[in-house]
This record gives structure tokens, C-alpha cells and sequence, in this order.
């Protein structure tokens, strides 16, 4: 999980407010599209190819990304395609997708891996919304630290004397907005999220 979960090393030194505000809005926003992508990974009721971003073939002796060997395509709501531009690598492709966490039962004819999606368990879908939770906090905690980062190098200017006590509470209560449409942007992505799990089709 690359994400800001450790505080910036004393790090940068900035020279003004605004540069302290840029920096802790694209640390955010990173944090907000690492969400989105762990969140890709795990599996609702319906078929996405999101779910095999993470499978790595063995490859003539190299793991190499799914998408990077096969064609993927999702031809209806409970199913994938997966044509290899290789055929010897079916094998290898369904070997990957079998000893994965997805609990997917790939089948072949020779050509084509088929992937049926079948219908979450109802144990299941509180199996993966409990994951969800787990990564959603992950990524709160991340927004939380950064905004720490960002108070601290507000400090730092005022002590310097490079802003004014004013400017330091201007600073601050900006950064706290920023971390609220950010905490927001998480709770909104994984109530979405975690509805796509909970819906039966």
C-alpha cells in the first residue's frame, strides 16, 4: 500500500502559505486516487476488469500484468474474457488467477478463459465490506497525517517569521477544510463502493 501513511521527512521547507497548501492538496489527492485504485481491486456482484489490475502472470519467467498478455473484456454483467496473444499462456494465466484472494474458477476452451462471476455470498459481501472499511480508514488516517505535515510547516513559517500570527490562523483553518472535503471525498467513494457490494442482482 504506497500511500502517505508516514509523515513527510522534516521535508520540505516552503517559503510561503500557498506553497504549503499546494503541497498538502496533491499529497490528498493522491491519497484519494490510491483509494480509488485499491478500491478497483475489490470484487463486487458484477463483472469489472478493475478486479484483476493486481494479477501478475508468470510470463517466461517474469510476472507480468494480466492486461500486458491478454485481451480483457467483460461481455456481460457476470463474466470476463481473457484471450492470451499467446495461447501457451493459458495455462500460466489461469494458474495466476486461481491462487489469487479473488476465489475465481477460470475455464478455457483451448483459446479463451472464461471468468464467471458468480453472485456474492452474503457472507461474503460482509467479508469484503469489512475489507473496504479497513482501506477506507487506511486513507483517512493518510489525509489526517498530511494535515498534521501541512500544520507543522505552517508553525515552522510563523516561527521563522516568514507569516504573521494571522496568517498562521488563516493557514490552519484552510488546511482543516481541505482535510473535510478530502474525508468526505473517502466516506462518499466507499458508501458507493459498498453499496455496488451489498447490491444483488
Amino acid at each position: 500500500m504506497k500511500t502517505e501513511q508516514q509523515a513527510a521527512p522534516s521535508g520540505p521547507s516552503f517559503n510561503s502559505i500557498k506553497d504549503v497548501e499546494g503541497n498538502v492538496k496533491t499529497r490528498m489527492e493522491k491519497a484519494i486516487s490510491d483509494l480509488g485504485h485499491e478500491m478497483a481491486h475489490i470484487r463486487t456482484g458484477r463483472a469489472s476488469l478493475g478486479i484483476l489490475d493486481h494479477i501478475r502472470v508468470d510470463y517466461y519467467g517474469t510476472p507480468t500484468p494480466l492486461n500486458q498478455v491478454a485481451n480483457l473484456h467483460v461481455p456481460e454483467p457476470a463474466l470476463i474474457t481473457i484471450q492470451p496473444w499467446d495461447v501457451s499462456q493459458i495455462g500460466p494465466i489461469e494458474k495466476a488467477i486461481r491462487t489469487s484472494d479473488l476465489g475465481l474458477n477460470p475455464a478455457n476452451d483451448g483459446k479463451i478463459i472464461r471468468l464467471p462471476i458468480p453472485p456474492l455470498t452474503e457472507e461474503r459481501r460482509k467479508d469484503l465490506v469489512k475489507k473496504l472499511h479497513g482501506v477506507a480508514e487506511h486513507h483517512r488516517v493518510s489525509v489526517r497525517n498530511i494535515r498534521r505535515d501541512g500544520n507543522e510547516a505552517v508553525k515552522k513559517l510563523l516561527k521563522d517569521k516568514k507569516i504573521t500570527e494571522d496568517d498562521d490562523k488563516k493557514a490552519h483553518d484552510e488546511i482543516q477544510k481541505l482535510t473535510d472535503a478530502y474525508m468526505l471525498k473517502i466516506d462518499q467513494a466507499s458508501k458507493t463502493k459498498e453499496k455496488e457490494i451489498m447490491e444483488i442482482k
